[in-house]
């Protein structure tokens, strides 16, 4: 995309007319040859086939940025437009696409589903248990205990969120432009409030262990809590490469 900015941002409008005027001796345009499928070598520095299928829709619809109207429906020599043949060119690619982000997406699904499921027990399964006079929490009135809640509450409505946003993914319908930003926007949405409730989920530990422990073994609550944001932090570390959407 930078190279077609950079070979237009110094040209007079006529130049750059001329040049994307050009037709090979097939009949294609700038606009045909941009829709074909790019090599496997450049494919492979994007991951996944879904990601794949954004950067080529990426390219294309940037290269359109710079073609006169009229040779946006122009066909070549196989009487094909621009956009028939790039969805000829990418019809296998978009298959893998919706294969890789639907494989994606059930694993998410199922990581937010079991942490929704502990979160929930966790919030009916107090530590330090209640006071059985009044049934009151026996540690309701500390620190710790207040942050083991609302972390855990968090856990729960992110996991949940997740796990409605993924099963979108699951439902749409695949179709060549969702790839652009639809799905992706969607599957970006639902891994940062996976990694959210994951986060949460392990405060809500550390805070439980510190409950329990904080009389007699707290530098063992101390260590274990520390050792608890160690796949909090490798996952954070992972995140970033999606953001490239």
């Amino acid at each position: 995309m930078d190279n077609i900015k950079s070979s237009t941002s110094y040209m007079g409008s006529g130049a750059k007319y001329n040049h994307l005027n050009d037709i090979d001796y097939f009949g294609n345009n700038m606009l045909h040859l941009a829709a074909e499928l790019s090599p496997y070598k450049q494919l492979s520095r994007v991951s996944g086939a879904a990601l794949q299928m954004q950067r080529e829709l990426q390219w294309f619809k940037e290269v359109e940025k710079f073609i006169p109207p009229k040779h946006r429906e122009s066909r070549n020599n196989n009487g094909k437009t621009p956009q028939a043949l790039f969805t000829e060119e990418h019809k296998d690619l978009v298959k893998e696409g919706e294969k890789w982000m639907k494989d994606t997406a059930q694993s998410c699904m199922l990581v937010a589903t079991l942490i929704a499921t502990f979160t929930f027990a966790a919030a009916f399964i107090l530590p330090g248990g209640n006071n059985n006079d009044t049934g009151i929490p026996i540690f309701l009135h500390t620190t710790a205990f207040l942050v083991f809640i609302i972390s855990d509450a968090l856990s729960l409505f992110s996991s949940s969120t997740s796990v409605l946003i993924v099963s979108g993914i699951l439902t749409s319908r695949y179709a060549e432009q969702d790839f652009l930003v639809s799905l992706h926007r969607r599957l970006i949405i639902g891994l940062a409030t996976l990694f959210f409730s994951v986060a949460t989920m392990m405060v809500a530990f550390g805070a439980t262990l510190f409950l329990v422990l904080h009389h007699r073994a707290q530098w063992v609550a101390i260590q274990i809590t520390l050792l608890g944001s160690v796949p909090v932090c490798l996952l954070y570390r992972s995140f970033p490469y999606w953001l490239t959407w």
